[in-house]
């Protein structure tokens, strides 16, 4: 066996991954609805680190909750697993859509990205990114740089729809008031996220999906994340930073960071030993929510491996005896 190939993120570690995300959203279930997003996020926190510690590898975080004064954040630098086995990069975010737990709403996940050490962007420094998102019959066809009716027109015809049959998720921000009207006047409709573009982005890159784009400004990091998975898909993620001032352009080029520049999917992860796992916390078009009935608790997950382009979905009963 090549060396170099056994310390790389192998199969048997997305499985051990998913024990994390299902922990993180079983511990954020009681705060569902609760309207205290922090409480929420700090039990999945909590949860989720204790479950990486006893994973076999030697993993960095490179987009993480925060900072480490922000205890118990899972922070950006800080060391997770044993130490042991391949050296990788990772993405966590416990709650992806806190808010949307306060509030008891829908598409609320449990999620974490991995991919071989060194080759995450880490892009933390700008928080913002603007993004296109589209699954396979979109590569080579659409492109962040054109309009998006030209796009929306683009991936109607790889797709064989009709422009009024295309469907395309935006984050419903006042930001993008002019964006939904544009993509509005093509005839195509839209798909508005109260949050987690994350769901939204592997929306439409997954094949049969009825969205077919994802487009707009949202997190850089879950941009990141979403490149993970969607290089298990075959699909496009292109973006080009979107910093809110001039502070934080300059804490981007002193980053090493480009502005008025597309990042390519090689750019955002450099890698394609890519692992994607996301657990359902509240039920969304991706994952069913944690669900207790009587004695067992029942979760979602969905996980994906770049290198052998695999989907599976994870559908695991626990004693709830053992978590509450």
């Amino acid at each position: 066996m090549d060396f170099k190939a056994s310390l790389q993120p192998d199969r048997n570690l997305a499985m051990e991954l998913v024990r994390a995300t299902e922990a993180a959203a079983i511990r954020s279930t009681p705060f569902i609805g609760k309207g205290d997003k922090m409480a929420a996020d700090g039990a999945a926190v909590d949860a989720m680190r204790a479950f990486l510690a006893t994973v076999e590898f030697d993993g960095t975080i490179v987009i993480g909750e925060g900072e480490k004064d922000n205890a118990p954040m899972l922070f950006n630098g800080e060391k997770v697993g044993t130490g042991r086995g391949p050296a990788c990069d990772i993405a966590v975010d416990p709650i992806d859509g806190t808010s949307l737990t306060a509030a008891g709403r829908q598409n609320a996940v449990s999620v974490i990205a991995v991919s071989d050490r060194g080759t995450m962007l880490d892009a933390s420094s700008v928080y913002y990114m603007n993004k296109l998102v589209a699954g396979p019959e979109g590569v080579g066809v659409v492109d962040i740089r054109k309009p998006i009716a030209e796009n929306i027109r683009a991936i109607a015809k790889a797709k064989g729809k009709t422009i009024d049959e295309v469907i395309v998720a935006v984050l419903d921000r006042p930001r993008h008031a002019g964006l939904i009207e544009e993509i509005r006047a093509t005839g195509a409709g839209t798909r508005l996220l109260l949050d987690g573009d994350v769901a939204g982005g592997i929306h439409a890159a997954r094949y049969g999906s009825r969205i077919d784009l994802c487009v707009g400004i949202g997190g850089s990091p879950e941009g990141v994340v979403t490149t993970c998975a969607v290089k298990g898909l075959g699909g496009i993620v292109q973006g080009i930073l979107h910093p809110t001032s001039e502070q934080e352009r300059a804490r981007g080029e002193a980053a090493g960071l480009k502005f008025d520049h597309v990042y390519e999917m090689d750019e955002l992860v450099a890698s394609e030993n890519t692992f994607f796992v996301a657990t359902g916390v509240t039920d969304g078009g991706l994952l069913e929510g944690v669900r207790r009935k009587g004695p067992i608790v029942k979760t979602h997950s969905i996980v994906i491996r770049a290198r052998s382009g695999t989907i599976r979905e994870v559908f695991a009963e626990h004693q709830a005896d053992r978590w509450y």
